[in-house]
């Protein structure tokens, strides 16, 4: 879903639609993979429900999984979807991934968005 792009960021490829809710959000299931696979630390068990943090045009925002959004989809809200410029949603977009380290550190820096634990960077 994801590959290496640079030092702070993986690059893949969803389906970016629009939606009511206030937050961004992706197939549960597959949040929690990436989440596992790319931000946990291996020091045991894992917790596999800390957002994500993506960036789509020039906006960095937090992802959460939900059980309702379908496979290979990013839904985020309406004023997202202009500031990336992104036209007639449903849309086939890059969209970028920041590494863990990257993640916390723009999530530290973001109005009322929780960090990542130490033990996840």
């Amino acid at each position: 879903m994801f590959e290496q792009f640079s030092r702070g960021y993986y690059l893949g490829r969803l389906y970016v639609e629009r939606r009511d809710d206030a937050a961004a959000a992706m197939c549960r299931e597959q949040h929690e993979r990436v989440n596992e696979q790319l931000y946990a630390s291996g020091d045991g068990v894992e917790r596999t429900d800390y957002p994500l943090v993506m960036k789509l045009g020039s906006q960095h925002f937090a992802v959460h999984g939900d059980e309702e959004v379908p496979a290979d989809t990013l839904v985020v809200p309406e004023p997202m979807l202009e500031d990336a410029n992104v036209r007639n949603p449903p849309s086939l977009e890059e969209v970028f991934l920041a590494k863990a380290d990257h993640a916390a550190q723009l999530l530290s820096i973001s109005e009322g968005t929780p960090t990542l634990p130490d033990t996840a960077v």
